[in-house]
Formats: C-alpha cells, structure tokens, sequence
C-alpha cells in the first residue's frame, strides 16, 4: 500500500523529511510508464550537445555522453525534493557560452573558463534563491536590455548553425528536411487544426523534435549523408574517476580570478534568460491547478533555483557541462503537463509520477549502449534542429517583450543583440546599459515635475 493513496482531494502529493518534500517511487506516488516510454524516445535530444562538447572543449564522445546521462540523474533532484520542474539546460545561450569559450586556447583554458562560468551562473540562482532578488535583476531591468538579450542569443544560434562551419552544411539536405519538418509541426498555422482534429497528428506532435530528428535521420541513412551507425551492445560506462581528474577542478585546478570577471557578464545573460523559464513553469503549473482539482501542485521560484544552484555547483565542480543547468525544459514540461491535465485520477493519479518517470526513462535509454550508437552518427542533426528551433522561439519572445514598446526601445534591442551575438555578452550588456543611459533614461525628470508642480500652486 502506498502513501499516495492517502492524499485528500484538492491537496498535495503526501512527501517525507518535511519542507525538503522528498517524495519516493512506489512510496509516495505510483511510476507512469507512459512517460518513461516517452523519455526514452526522446534521449536523441540531450545526446545532441556532445557534439558541441567534442568540437569546443575536446571531451571525447564515450566522455561526453557519460556527463550527459550523469546531468540527467541530476535533474532528479528537482522532482525528488518537491520541484514539481522537468529541469533542462539555459537552452538559449549555448551560442553566448560556445562564442565565450573560443576565445580561450583550447585545451584546459576552456575547460577552467567553462568551471568559472557554471559556478558564476551558480552563485547567481543561489543568492536570487536565498534572498528573492529576482526583481532586482529581471523586473527592473530595462525592457530593451532583455528584448537585446533574447535577440542576441537567437541570433548567435541561426548564425552558428548557418555560418561557413556550421552544422548545417555537414548534411545540409537532412537538417534542412528536419527543420522544416520540425518547424511544420511545431509552429504552422496548418498544423494547429491538424492537432485539433487528429489524435495521432496530435500525439506524434507532443514529442517536439524527436519525430523530425528521426524522420530526417532515416532520409540521411537513405540518401547517404548520414553514415551507417556501429551497433554496441553494451552498456555506457560512467568513467567518474577520469571525469575528476581530467575536468573537474582537482584535475585542472582552480580557475584563476580573471576567469570569474570574464564570465560575470554572461553568467548574468545567462540568468536573464533562464528567469524566463521559471516565468513559463509556473504559468503551466497553475493551469494544471486549474483543470485537476483533485491534487494542487505547489512550485516555489526560490526552491527551484537553489536547486539549480546545488546542480551548478555539482557540475561546476566535478564535470562543467556547456550547456550549464537551467530551470526548466519546456517541451518536457508540456508533455507531462498536458498528459497529466488529459486524464482524471484513475488514469494518472499523481503528477509526481510523470515527472520523476520521463527523467527515468531518458536516463536509463542513454546508458544502453545500442541507444546511443544507433543515434550517435546523427547527433549534428538533433544539435542543428535544437538551435534553429531556439533561435526562433527567442526572437519571437523579444518580439513579444517589445510589442507595447516604443521605437527607441526596440532600436535599442536590435543593437544590443547584435553586438551580443557578435562580440559577446559583456560588450552586448555594457553597449545596452550606455544606450540606455543615453536614450532611455530621462535625467531632467525630476526637473520636470518640479517645474510642473510650481506652475500648478
């Protein structure tokens, strides 16, 4: 007999150790096989940043993928200690951090700029955890910057994948397939009804770019710009000892002071952009608070990026990981979301077992050895289809931000994106402050309703 048995209509999923909210498998929530199937098939998506991780930092690939599925137990802590979060990467900056770390000599230098970055970002989500400051860095921060932001890193990730070694051209007629498949699916107005109308359209629709990734993959195989994969049948190993003394900082050290300030700017960038994610949790979390009354579901803002935080300084520390730790990854939280909002109690009776079982499912799939090598000659494509995906979905949310906004703050936006995605963040960040200073900023305001008030007695 389990505790989930015992909770009360319209309450919280019962939990242990008291405001750590550990929950349990069998013990505090059933296990949701339908989400582990689902995590599984989508494994093909995290395998994608080993391909960023060989070509920037050298990390081999029998390496990379072990930071990847250690990064996915990781995510467990969430879901484990009362985040109801599907935990993912700060997506959108992966071209920011790639631009930052090209610019230190290969070899240990990125790897010790990569550390400082993840424990900077770290450090971030800790302070804004402990002490709720997130209005002070994200509300209050001028509309133009953070439009600039968005804009820069969507950007910098069309560009990357479109410039002269760009992954694009690798198999140009495979990912170009995928994008438009993905793209079709996704965001068409002509997919919509088709969601709408079609369970199965609308199933295969909820996997995001896993079916692109395969129907593309399977075309590449056919057309032969994809190389025929080398089937392993034996597990992935965990190599945790290499990891320590090869990337962790009892391996290459500490990084040096000048590392933390070359990586302040962006680990702010970073922070920005992740604060939008912690913006779309919450929103989906109270619409499932909405449609099922029989559980409330309670997600902290401060929980969740002291959690982030704990995964930061894990990976910062033991195995930085490019992508770095972020609060949220949307296309997983919509699924289990929408999964769990389809059904009533009999059907899935606990959110909690969705959401601790696609991470189960994921994990598991990336430690099997015929798994990976099946997907492995396609990880450009997954990599590819991610960042297109992302540069659109950030420049339609700047363009969002910017809706109500005047000219100026709009002009603003697109010179800061520009210079972020060109030059880095710390130029992209220091031109939107000047610019802002300059343009924004009214500095006779208080001029002005003086003068205002002695024309009024």
């Amino acid at each position: 007999m389990g505790l989930y048995k015992k909770r009360k209509d319209g309450s919280e999923q019962p939990s242990m150790l008291g405001p750590l909210k550990l929950r349990l498998p069998f013990i505090h929530y059933k296990l949701e096989y339908p989400d582990w199937i689902q995590g599984a098939i989508l494994c093909v998506v995290p395998m994608g940043i080993t391909a960023v991780m060989m070509d920037v930092l050298g990390i081999p690939f029998e390496l990379a993928i072990a930071f990847v599925v250690i990064n996915n137990f990781l995510y467990l802590l969430h879901t484990h200690f009362g985040d109801p979060s599907i935990a993912g990467w700060i997506t959108a900056g992966i071209p920011l951090y790639v631009g930052f770390l090209v610019g230190f000599p290969e070899g240990d230098a990125r790897i010790l700029a990569l550390i400082a970055l993840q424990l900077t970002v770290a450090l971030i989500f800790l302070i804004m955890g402990l002490f709720k400051g997130a209005d002070i860095l994200v509300k209050r921060l001028p509309t133009s910057l953070k439009a600039g932001i968005l804009l820069g890193a969507g950007f910098a990730a069309i560009y990357g994948e479109f410039s002269a070694n760009g992954r694009v051209w690798t198999m140009p007629v495979t990912i170009l397939l995928g994008a438009a498949f993905g793209f079709f699916m996704m965001f068409s107005r002509t997919a919509a009804p088709l969601r709408e109308k079609y369970s199965f359209f609308r199933y295969i629709a909820q996997f995001g770019i896993a079916i692109p990734f395969a129907v593309s993959y399977i075309f590449g195989l056919v057309i032969g710009e994809v190389a025929a994969p080398n089937i392993s049948w034996n597990l992935v190993p965990l190599p945790i000892g290499e990891i320590i003394a090869n990337y962790s900082i009892f391996g290459v050290g500490f990084p040096p002071f000048e590392y933390f300030l070359k990586a302040l700017p962006l680990a702010i960038a970073a922070y920005i952009i992740a604060f939008g994610d912690i913006l779309v949790v919450s929103s989906l979390l109270n619409n499932a608070n909405e449609v099922r009354k029989d559980e409330r579901i309670v997600f902290s803002a401060s929980r969740n990026s002291i959690i982030v935080s704990i995964r930061n300084f894990i990976e910062g520390i033991f195995m930085p990981y490019l992508p770095l730790s972020g609060p949220q990854w949307t296309a997983g939280q919509v699924l289990v979301v929408n999964r769990f909002m389809s059904n009533g109690r009999s059907q899935v009776d606990s959110y909690w077992g969705g959401a601790t079982g696609i991470f189960w499912g994921m994990s598991i799939a990336l430690m099997l050895g015929p798994v990976v090598s099946i997907f492995q000659p396609g990880i450009n494509i997954g990599m590819a289809l991610t960042m297109l995906i992302q540069g659109y979905l950030c420049g339609y949310l700047a363009m969002d931000v910017l809706k109500e906004k005047g000219t100026l703050e709009k002009g603003i936006a697109v010179i800061v994106g520009a210079v972020l995605a060109t030059q880095g963040a710390a130029w992209g960040l220091g031109v939107g402050i000047v610019l802002w200073l300059l343009l924004e900023r009214n500095w006779f305001k208080d001029e002005d309703k003086k003068v205002n008030e002695t024309r009024i007695a």
